[in-house]
């Protein structure tokens, strides 16, 4: 299977990358795992809401190139739907039994993602309705990649 993980923003902390590089290397006997980062736009704190919209319009363009085309887009948004971790295992296992064995993950800046890219999803997601930091969010998404890559397949997850 590959998992694709698109995301607006670089992760500037070593902590988070160093606990991203981990969970790539574990999830790599399991999955090929793709990051790509594209550019945020620099949105001032008292932005207009066509302020906004522009912005994450132009993320979305981004974001939209790196695309490949037929895989399972899965949007993670705040008013997604809820996955239990046993939950989230077995739909990417019913995924991979029903032929699509390519999922895309998009990750929003501090804006989000644009209505339109939410829209074109096969899935929203949630992981809860409290707001993350999106650099902390992708280490999160890659653990309960892993996680559920773990219970597909039986195996223990050692907390």
């Amino acid at each position: 299977m590959q998992i694709s993980i698109l995301s607006v923003g670089k992760i500037k902390e070593k902590y988070l990358t160093a606990g991203i590089a981990e969970y790539e290397k574990r999830l790599s006997a399991y999955a090929k795992v793709v990051i790509q980062e594209v550019k945020d736009e620099k949105t001032p704190d008292n932005a207009s809401s066509a302020d906004e919209a522009l912005s994450l319009e132009k993320e979305a363009i981004r974001l939209e190139s790196l695309i490949k085309p037929g895989t399972y887009l899965i949007a993670l948004a705040i008013k997604g739907r809820d996955f239990s971790s046993p939950e989230l295992a077995a739909h990417i296992e019913n995924l991979g039994t029903t032929g699509k064995s390519h999922i895309t993950f998009l990750v929003g800046g501090s804006l989000g993602l644009s209505p339109r890219l939410l829209k074109k999803a096969d899935l929203l997601l949630s992981f809860s309705s409290l707001t993350f930091p999106h650099q902390l969010f992708r280490l999160m998404l890659l653990e309960q990649i892993y996680r559920a890559f773990k219970i597909i397949k039986g195996e223990p997850y050692h907390k």
